[in-house]
């Protein structure tokens, strides 16, 4: 069923996020400072393609401040909008049943997108 819900993903819009992601992040790091944040949008992009059967978790490294002020920055830079979109698409998917599915992985791209430092994606 993942197969099959991923291929479905990707067929009705997974991979134009993904693309978007990747374009951004390509943006992102023509700048030093931008390197870390397109790093982060390249793993998004990633879980774009393939959100069924992959989880976010908290990371195990010691990021302490650093990841604070990396996800408040990221926040103000565009990360609210980007939580937004997915919860919006989130919220219309579940009015359905079948949408119910694909209605939890945008929540889980939503969770994602608003602080990703400090986390990775298994």
């Amino acid at each position: 069923m993942k197969i099959l819900g991923n291929i479905i993903w990707l067929i009705f819009g997974g991979l134009e996020t993904a693309i978007g992601y990747f374009l951004s992040s390509l943006a992102l790091m023509i700048t030093i400072v931008g390197i870390p944040f397109g790093i982060k949008t390249i793993k998004i992009g990633i879980l774009c393609l393939w959100p069924f059967g992959s989880q976010v978790v908290e990371n195990s490294s010691i990021g302490g401040c650093l990841d604070l002020i990396m996800n408040i920055i990221w926040i103000f830079i565009g990360g609210i909008w980007i939580c937004l979109t997915h919860l919006l698409f989130g919220c219309l998917l579940y009015i359905t049943i079948l949408g119910i599915p694909f209605g939890k992985q945008h929540f889980k791209l939503a969770r994602l997108a608003l602080t990703p430092f400090g986390k990775d994606i298994v």
